[in-house]
């Protein structure tokens, strides 16, 4: 089995991630911005590490001694600036996965910037107010597209949305384009981040899937 770190493990996608990752074996160090609020295993199956996805010193102490990195984090909300977390992130990232050697890097995206079937960007529906965050994900995409080329990159979102109630079946679909009607449940879009980490079959592009 494999040495995992978790950006954002505090968060949905976060968590579900790590306890994907146990559940295969793996050993992993779960990276959140207060670990004395994440309430991680009780048991310490997982290292929980104080870290900032966006600050390129942080990420370089963490990421070193692992095989893959998966970064589900996030900013949002009000005093924060998605506009400047993502592209920031998106550097460290690379960054600290090129100087330790990771050989894998999963970012956990948003599906507002897929097209859907007929190429028209799903972006183009979504409400005004929302636009500013996805934009600055699609910033943060955008390096890893024209930063990463040295590094095995994957960017994974849902085609449509997560279902928030859904539980683990234990399968997904990768389709080719957006479609916001689907649904895909946080523990199996987790069985989707830890596949690619195994057994990558998708490298530097933009990846969608759903339920299966």
């Amino acid at each position: 089995m494999g040495t995992i770190v978790v950006f954002g493990a505090g968060g949905r996608a976060g968590r579900r991630a790590v306890a994907e990752a146990r559940a295969r074996g793996h050993e992993v160090t779960a990276v959140v911005r207060d670990p004395a609020r994440y309430g991680g295993p009780a048991d310490g199956s997982v290292r929980v590490v104080a870290g900032d996805a966006a600050d390129a010193a942080s990420v370089a102490a963490v990421v070193p001694g692992h095989d893959a990195v998966v970064s589900a984090a996030a900013v949002y909300g009000e005093g924060t600036r998605p506009d400047v977390f993502f592209p920031a992130s998106a550097h460290a990232l690379l960054a600290g996965a090129r100087g330790a050697g990771v050989g894998r890097l999963v970012v956990v995206g948003l599906s507002a910037l897929l097209p859907d079937a007929a190429g028209v960007p799903l972006l183009s529906a979504i409400p005004e107010e929302h636009r500013p965050f996805c934009l600055a994900h699609g910033a943060g995409l955008e390096v890893l597209r024209s930063a990463g080329g040295d590094v095995d990159w994957l960017y994974v979102s849902p085609a449509g949305d997560f279902d928030h109630e859904g539980g683990r079946g234990g399968t997904y679909r990768v389709v080719a384009a957006g479609d916001m009607a689907t649904r895909i449940s946080y523990q199996d879009f987790a069985v989707a981040l830890l596949d690619e980490v195994e057994s990558p079959a998708h490298h530097r592009m933009h990846l969608a899937v759903t339920a299966g």
